[in-house]
């Protein structure tokens, strides 16, 4: 038996109002429509779903027990338009962000911000991990979107480009000598280097930029965050490579400066990344927006 949706609803307001003339008011219809729809049900299951009365109509005792079935249908579907409306208005739901701690805090921070004040009723999940760590994330179906240096060759991806940053290395006061001067990559390699330890964008286009040159890059020092290249180079642990845009406040403070080489340092593009072909979230589409 497959009876149609209209006319569990009209049986739905029949039950409810105990009024045929009100159902037909509820649901835009005319009264000898309901009263069409209540026979067809009533036929399709072969039994008496109403009693007429002059007051209107009331549940049969079969009535009764399909109303309580019914009954919860229809709250069910009323909250799921209630929750489909939510999600449309960015009044709820959640949005999964991927990106590395350097990218969140340094870049996407105002973002999100700013998208927490306009959409306080979605909730933010933050993903943190490597470039070919946040790729998997999106594959899986564990983030929405992720925030990662370019390039990104993949077909199963589109990458949308977003802004250009300039890595370069830092010192801080113990290297003053080096400071207003131009090294060559071979008198830079004199000096303790420092590296992130993941295999990061920026870590694999350093080193093979010195590759590109005859050189292999083997740094003394490996740290696990961007915070810490920056307190090491501040502390006079040797000679970071980060990103310059990441160390505004300390190069326009004096506690780092930056090392010019006698090489052009190219820069990295940071790009949002998403699945190809597959449909955004609302809060998704809008963070997208905002960030572009």
């Amino acid at each position: 038996m497959n009876n149609n949706y209209e006319l569990y609803k009209v049986f739905y307001w029949a039950a409810k109002t105990g009024s045929l003339t009100q159902a037909a008011k509820a649901l835009y219809l005319t009264q000898p429509s309901v009263s069409h729809a209540i026979k067809q049900l009533e036929e399709s299951f072969g039994i008496t779903l109403f009693y007429r009365n002059s007051k209107g109509v009331s549940l049969t005792q079969e009535g009764v027990v399909l109303y309580s079935y019914i009954e919860k249908s229809q709250i069910l579907i009323s909250l799921a338009e209630e929750k489909m409306a939510a999600l449309k208005n960015l009044d709820s739901g959640e949005l999964r962000i991927g990106g590395s701690d350097s990218l969140f805090k340094h870049y996407l921070l105002p973002y999100l911000e700013e998208f927490h004040q306009k959409y306080p009723g979605i909730k933010l999940h933050l993903n943190h991990g490597t470039t070919p760590e946040i790729i998997s994330f999106l594959k899986e179906g564990r983030i929405d979107l992720g925030v990662v240096r370019m390039p990104i060759v993949d077909s199963q991806l589109e990458v949308r480009e977003s802004i250009q940053l300039q890595d370069c290395f830092v010192a801080g006061a113990r290297y003053a000598e080096l400071k207003d001067t131009v090294l060559s990559l071979d008198s830079l390699l004199e000096h303790p280097v420092i590296l992130f330890s993941r295999n990061s964008r920026a870590r694999m286009a350093i080193t093979e930029l010195f590759q590109s040159y005859g050189y292999t890059l083997k740094p003394e020092i490996e740290v696990g965050s961007v915070d810490l290249l920056i307190e090491f180079a501040r502390r006079g642990l040797g000679i970071s490579y980060v990103t310059r845009e990441f160390v505004s406040k300390e190069l326009e403070e004096g506690s780092l400066f930056e090392i010019h080489l006698d090489v052009p340092l190219p820069p990295s593009h940071v790009g949002i990344m998403i699945m190809r072909n597959m449909p955004l979230t609302n809060a998704a589409s809008k963070f997208i927006e905002l960030v572009r």
